[in-house]
């Protein structure tokens, strides 16, 4: 349990699809989102991440490596995108065929066309 001269965080990285690397950890009060991000050790654990230029986000949310973290707060560090999720769903779209998908896909039979 947390005392209130410390916060207890959550550095969250996932390196690659369906693997997670989630660490808690527990920092100084006032302690920003870059000192969680030296504490958790990601660097040496996964050293073709580059923690200085990497993509941070509190809860989901874009953040600063200034930014201060408050208790129970969750770190999160993303990786780049390998495909452009728009191209990725015209690709998808295109090999589905356009009668399989989107919102008219299955109709009720004997159903009017388009609902």
């Amino acid at each position: 349990m947390a005392t209130e001269l410390e916060i207890e965080i959550l550095v969250s990285y996932a390196p690659a699809a369906r693997q997670v690397f989630e660490l808690t950890l527990r920092l100084p009060a006032g302690s920003t989102v870059a000192q969680a991000l030296h504490a958790s050790g990601l660097a040496g654990t996964y050293p073709e991440l580059d923690l200085r230029h990497a993509p941070v986000g509190v809860w989901g949310r874009k953040a600063t490596r200034d930014q201060v973290l408050r208790a129970q707060d969750r770190v999160e560090v993303y990786r780049p995108l390998r495909v452009d999720p728009k191209l990725a769903r015209r690709e998808r779209f295109a090999k589905q065929g356009a009668g399989r998908a989107g919102l008219f896909a299955t109709k009720r039979a004997g159903a009017k066309s388009g609902y």
